[in-house]
């Protein structure tokens, strides 16, 4: 194979993963939107903290070892070794299946314990076992991914992933709906079931998508099998060289998904400690935030009816006025995540460009292409994250009503989501800034100041969380502290390291203005549209989808007038050239 063949092959691998990660990201937003208006806040605590749990062992299992054995696996291929590849892929399939079968034993036969001591939430228990299946399954499919993409074929990765997230779409989704509108008496366990029911379509998602992967591997090996007479190496030394390559990659992936686990336990805790002083007769807490502590006491004298009423019933009943609280609080929150996060995927696709680019600017000693490549990155990123943070800032309540359809405290969640759309911003400058960083070589420092930002959030949530004027407000307090320090601290590592680093006034400064007209345009239209639109659901629908299109209006035309796009930005994104006729842009 030819330079150029190999070239675009890898382009062409690169494009089609890139392809099916923006399509997998899309479905998942999907999935999880409809979740919080189907789920109670209670249920929807058990499937976010049973979620990050599932999330943190998946890490584990598969973040490092399927790159390892994708390198190693293509220097095979390059050498000529097939004795050696099947071995390496042996050897590795069964530290897939070591790490797959731990994994599903913490997360089933220690379910009680995960969901007791380290969610502090017993009550999620059906939601972590939910999940232990597709642990299993997912650790075996990334040994038949990680093979394959040695191959640099990266079909198999990319409809595998598809294949999961349309049945945790479509099954998850249809499950959740059926078991809460089922003939189970107990509203309670209704409720966790349903949450599990919700996660049980990720599980299937996982089945299916080893067994296509199985097929397929056992088909690609019979058609490409050629003879040879290498001898491979032990067993022992590829096993050590794969978690050479492997271990710093899976520390490094990991730090996000401790801090969310250690996150989750503290601020279930902590709030179970307010409710718990709240019920021993706390009272004359003045002018907490947002008035969230008569808020917390409603819902805890709620919750405190509810156990009463049932007592008398069932003496036996799982009712717990604190832990329910807890849930209910914490559920609000999640709810509001899935939300957030969307701004973040929308980076994805942005940052795999990235890396290469400046990497293709470096390596040809152009600092200066390097210096344009990254502006334009993070300005397009930038272009994207503010109208996007500010927008959620400016209409959180509004926009909060309307994907739950109604089906959460919006003078809760509201303003929840207007502290995380800030922290939106910072998330998506802290991704592209790492990509940078990366792509300039500088690979250990994103890790460090990720640890360092951790460690930020757990102090600020321990602190705020626990405190009865904070409360649940504390939670997004710490996430948004997180990534202001990570951010600031990689663009500072940026100015300091990279040779020719981006101006940053010149990156953000006019989309920052044009985001803060869009969203007083969009915070005022919204609110005069609710003054003549109100009255019921689909009224005040129609006013925040009127004040939405009016600030994507105004950034437009702001975008233009202010002319903050160049040819080079426009360049990076699909039609680009022809953008840039239309716009006049030079």
């Amino acid at each position: 194979m030819s330079n150029q063949q190999k070239k675009n092959t890898f382009y062409g691998a690169a494009a089609f993963l890139a392809m099916t990660t923006i399509i997998v990201k899309v479905i998942g937003a999907i999935y999880k939107i409809p979740l919080t208006a189907l789920l109670s806040d209670e249920a929807y605590g058990d499937f976010n903290g049973a979620y990050n749990i599932y999330t943190f062992f998946l890490t584990i299992s598969t973040a490092g070892l399927p790159v390892a054995l994708s390198k190693t696996v293509s220097e095979c291929n390059t050498l000529g070794r097939q004795n050696q590849k099947a071995r390496v892929f042996r050897v590795a399939f069964f530290a897939f299946l070591f790490m797959g079968v731990l994994s599903f034993v913490c997360m089933s036969l220690f379910s009680p314990i995960v969901a007791k001591y380290v969610l502090q939430n017993e009550k999620a228990v059906f939601a972590v076992l939910a999940l232990s299946p597709a642990v299993l399954c997912t650790c075996l499919c990334s040994a038949f991914r990680g093979y394959a993409q040695g191959h640099m074929n990266m079909v198999p990765t990319g409809i595998s992933q598809v294949i999961e997230a349309l049945c945790k779409l479509f099954l998850g989704l249809v499950l959740a709906f059926l078991i809460l509108n089922s003939a189970i008496p107990d509203e309670d366990l209704k409720n966790r079931l349903s949450a599990s029911g919700a996660l049980l379509g990720v599980s299937i998602g996982s089945i299916l998508s080893v067994i296509f992967l199985a097929i397929n591997h056992i088909r690609t090996n019979k058609r490409d099998y050629k003879p040879t007479s290498d001898r491979p190496d032990r067993s022992g030394e590829i096993l050590s060289r794969l978690l050479k390559l492997a271990i710093p990659i899976t520390l490094s992936s990991c730090t996000l998904s401790i801090v969310n686990i250690i996150d989750t336990n503290l601020v279930q805790s902590q709030l179970q400690s307010v409710f718990t002083a709240i019920q021993d007769g706390l009272t004359g807490i003045n002018n907490s935030v947002l008035d969230i502590f008569p808020k917390a006491v409603e819902i805890f004298q709620d919750n405190l009816a509810a156990f009463q009423a049932e007592v008398l019933v069932n003496p036996d009943t799982k009712l717990n006025p604190i832990l329910d609280s807890a849930r209910g609080l914490y559920g609000i929150y999640g709810k509001t995540m899935s939300i957030y996060n969307l701004p973040f995927n929308l980076m994805v696709p942005l940052t795999a460009c990235i890396v290469p680019g400046v990497s293709a600017c470096i390596a040809r000693r152009d600092g200066l292409g390097a210096q344009r490549t990254t502006e334009s990155a993070m300005r397009v990123s930038a272009l994207i994250a503010l109208p996007c943070g500010f927008g959620l800032f400016a209409l959180g309540t509004p926009i909060i009503q309307l994907l739950t359809v109604g089906n959460v405290d919006e003078s809760i969640a509201g303003p929840l989501l207007s502290i995380l759309g800030i922290a939106s911003l910072f998330v998506c400058i802290q991704v592209v800034a790492s990509a940078i960083l990366q792509a300039n070589g500088i690979i250990n420092l994103p890790i460090i100041t990720m640890v360092i930002g951790g460690i930020a959030k757990v102090i600020v949530s321990y602190t705020l969380v626990g405190n009865p004027k904070f409360m649940i407000y504390g939670a997004p307090i710490g996430t948004l502290t997180c990534f202001v320090v990570v951010s600031v601290l990689n663009l500072l590592i940026i100015k300091r390291m990279v040779p020719h680093p981006p101006r940053l006034t010149v990156v953000f400064f006019k989309p920052l203005i044009a985001s803060l007209i869009m969203a007083a345009a969009a915070w005022g239209c919204q609110g005069l549209l609710a003054k003549v639109f109100h009255g019921s659901f689909l009224m005040n629908a129609v006013a925040t989808a009127g004040g939405i299109l009016a600030g994507v209006v105004v950034y437009v035309i702001l975008i233009v007038a202010l002319r903050v796009l160049s040819r080079e930005d426009l360049e990076m994104m699909p039609k680009g050239d022809k953008i840039a006729k239309l716009l006049r842009v030079r």
